[in-house]
């Protein structure tokens, strides 16, 4: 594995956090109203901490490629917002039935089922609105973000493999239809995260730059979602702030009926490698390798 430096990669994440989380707050301000509950709900859900991968991708892509921080910041925070409600509706009983998220209950423990579907649902709908209403961008880049991010959210991406993941609690899924869910239940979302970055940079979709850095974040969400389930085998409850061996639980066929840990480590770290060569040429790259490395090598 190449050698990288892990404070540069915990410094990406501590500068993203630093910008996206004070415009985080401001969203779902109580007024007093009857639907204070609601935007207690979606803070509570926003600001419980995280890694913030999905913004810094957003930011970082950005950066690298020259472009304003400020163009890019609505859409770092409006796919953090739809990651969030992801996680929300994710944990309801009716899906993965989870109580505890980043190391706190989850939203529908803390104020009941009903509520924390209505946060996820608003949370989704503001987040295109803020893509949408980005007055740092052109309007065409506004609406190129819009569907962009509706794109890898939607039927065809991460709703999708939603779906595929509750189907593998009942059946047995083959590793091509494990790959097929992962890249629309996390990988969508990640590749969006740098097709995001580059519209903020002003860079289109058609450019070989974003050709090359959505193969990039094809190979690091699917590295992400292989340790990922490692770490669901591996890993303790205080380290990850959520339960573990819940997989298992529930029956779900992962990456770990076709990889052990050890194999599971070194088919990510090759893929790792892949996605860091299509960055090959690119400059100020640096903090986008290290992130991708972090992300490889991360334990929790």
């Amino acid at each position: 594995m190449i050698e990288y430096n892990r404070d540069i990669a915990l410094r990406v994440l501590n500068d993203t956090a630093q910008t996206v989380e004070p415009e985080l707050n401001k969203m779902y301000v109580k007024d007093g109203s009857i639907a204070d509950t609601l935007y207690e709900a979606q803070s509570y859900a926003l600001l419980a901490g995280g890694k913030r991968i999905r913004p810094a991708l957003v930011l970082e892509t950005c950066k690298m490629l020259g472009g304003d921080i400020q163009a890019a910041l609505p859409f770092a925070c409006a796919i953090e917002m739809v990651h969030t409600y992801s996680l929300i509706h994710d944990d309801l009983p009716c899906m993965d039935d989870d109580d505890l998220r980043r190391g706190k209950p989850t939203v529908h423990k803390v104020y009941g089922d009903a509520m924390a579907i209505l946060a996820g649902d608003g949370m989704l709908t503001d987040a295109f609105s803020l893509c949408a209403m980005n007055s740092s961008v052109s309007g065409d880049c506004a609406a190129a973000a819009v569907a962009v991010l509706s794109g890898a959210a939607g039927s065809y991406g991460m709703v999708k493999g939603q779906v595929m993941d509750l189907y593998g609690e009942e059946h047995e899924l083959s590793e091509a239809q494990l790959v097929e869910l992962h890249m629309g239940k996390t990988g969508a979302m990640i590749c969006a995260s740098v097709q995001l970055g580059c519209l903020a940079a002003g860079i289109t979709p058609e450019d070989e730059r974003t050709k090359k850095l959505t193969l990039f974040a094809q190979k690091i969400g699917l590295v992400f979602q292989i340790i990922d389930d490692m770490l669901d085998v591996i890993a303790n409850e205080a380290e990850l702030g959520k339960k573990t061996g819940s997989d298992a639980d529930k029956n779900k066929t992962t990456f770990m009926k076709f990889f052990s840990p050890e194999q599971a480590r070194l088919y990510s770290e090759q893929l790792t490698k892949e996605a860091i060569d299509e960055l090959c040429g690119m400059d100020n790259c640096e903090r986008l390798v290290s992130l991708a490395m972090f992300l490889c090598d991360r334990k929790f």
